[in-house]
């Protein structure tokens, strides 16, 4: 079932996120129009664009996609003068002139909501005329709202996200969407989606007091941002590694992904916490290795694996869950295309361990030195849980794409 009967929506880039995203809002009919701009000439001509809208080298064909192996083509009228093709019964318009968000004139096609996939736009402080672009002229051009897949990257430094933006990841903190203020909402990172879903029951069930520290790596697909083969950095790359081939390395790189979480789970301002990112060589299909350190209590009931995944299974069946459990023995490719699947939990692997640690207590900041001439022994023992869990994501379709596809139409609703 569409928003309504007259639901529009606009795409700003077809790479990975902006095709994908297409394929997932044909699917699931929530908008009787979609116009996507691509903001250049592609091919010979319409048809070389909807051959690329058909195919995908990770995820088979759209038909496939759509109906399974009994299905026909989905794609027809195509009509290269209009711009116009009808796919599985929705209109799609290419736009194919201008790449400036500015320029695109969303007014004119009766757009007011449009998805920003390009990454090229990612500072909210941005205004709308500047000369290399903005996500601000969306607005401009006749959106009301605009979301980002991607998370906002402020190039100025003393500047602070401005009030009409928010971040979001979907099943995690929409309801901080306010209609009537915010204007630009980003939906952060594929990673800040997995890791959200997995620090949140975590949160709920023991609490931010109790986690001490947490770190996350990320075992993470390649992406467009990475080379074939091995290529000569560009003017003032800071990461050379990106610049080596994908096919045949395992590459360490960074992730923003500790910054964001705090953005969508304000408690882990309380935690700790420390992310890492490497990329290997699958075209999609990634993993998140999450260790928290938990801290006992007299009364309580000791953190082990049951308990671990006992939280686990509890998010995973409560209603409208996104989170996805399991006991099986997966690898990567087993989870490629799941649905609304923002993490799939292999409980199978949860492994934790108990130990005392000794603190001196009379190093601690802020412990009254009348306290301390009371103490004959100022070591004590505190008991400590160390737990390793493992959460799978599609990074491009089953994780990120269906996410931010939630996530539109909770927009698009409001």
């Amino acid at each position: 079932m569409g928003v309504n009967d007259e639901g529009r929506l606009g795409i700003n880039g077809m790479g990975r996120i902006g095709k994908l995203t297409l394929w997932h809002h044909i699917s699931k009919k929530n908008f009787k129009e979609i116009v996507i701009n691509i903001g250049r000439e592609v091919g010979n001509s319409l048809n070389d664009i909807a051959h690329s809208i058909r195919h995908d080298s990770t995820y088979g064909s759209l038909p496939m996609y759509l109906r399974g192996c009994t299905c026909g083509d989905v794609i027809s009228d195509v009509n290269d003068s209009e711009g116009t093709m009808i796919i599985d019964g929705i209109k799609v318009t290419i736009l194919r002139k201008s790449r400036n968000p500015r320029d695109l004139n969303w007014r004119e096609h009766g757009i007011r909501l449009v998805v920003d996939t390009t990454g090229q736009f990612n500072d909210p402080t941005i205004p709308a005329d500047d000369s290399r672009g903005a996500l601000r002229g969306h607005l401009e051009a006749g959106a009301e709202r605009v979301i980002l897949s991607a998370p906002f990257k402020i190039r100025d430094k003393t500047r602070a996200t401005p009030d009409d933006a928010v971040t979001c990841v979907q099943g995690i903190n929409e309801h901080d969407y306010d209609p009537a203020r915010h204007r630009i909402i980003s939906a952060a990172s594929c990673t800040t989606t997995c890791l959200s879903h997995m620090m949140k029951p975590l949160l709920d069930s023991i609490g931010a007091r109790r986690i001490l520290t947490a770190s996350m790596a990320t075992i993470h697909a390649a992406t467009g941002s990475q080379q074939v083969l091995d290529r000569l950095p560009a003017p003032g790359a800071a990461d050379l590694r990106k610049n080596r081939g994908i096919l045949n390395n395992i590459i360490l790189t960074t992730t923003g992904a500790a910054k964001a979480l705090a953005l969508v789970l304000p408690e882990m301002k309380q935690i700790g916490f420390i992310a890492e990112s490497v990329r290997v060589p699958v075209t999609t299909g990634s993993l998140i290795i999450l260790v928290v350190n938990i801290q006992e209590e007299v009364g309580n009931v000791s953190i082990n694996r049951e308990v671990i995944n006992g939280i686990y299974r509890k998010a995973a069946a409560a209603p409208r869950a996104y989170l996805v459990y399991t006991d099986e023995q997966n690898v990567s490719g087993d989870i490629i295309a799941m649905p609304r699947a923002p993490a799939i939990i292999e409980g199978h692997e949860t492994h934790t361990r108990t130990a005392e640690v000794t603190v001196d207590v009379s190093r601690l900041s802020g412990i009254k030195k009348e306290l301390l001439k009371d103490m004959e022994d100022t070591e004590v023992k505190i008991p400590l849980t160390q737990a390793v869990i493992y959460g799978w994501y599609d990074n491009e379709m089953g994780n990120y794409v269906n996410m931010l596809g939630e996530l539109t139409l909770t927009v698009a609703e409001s």
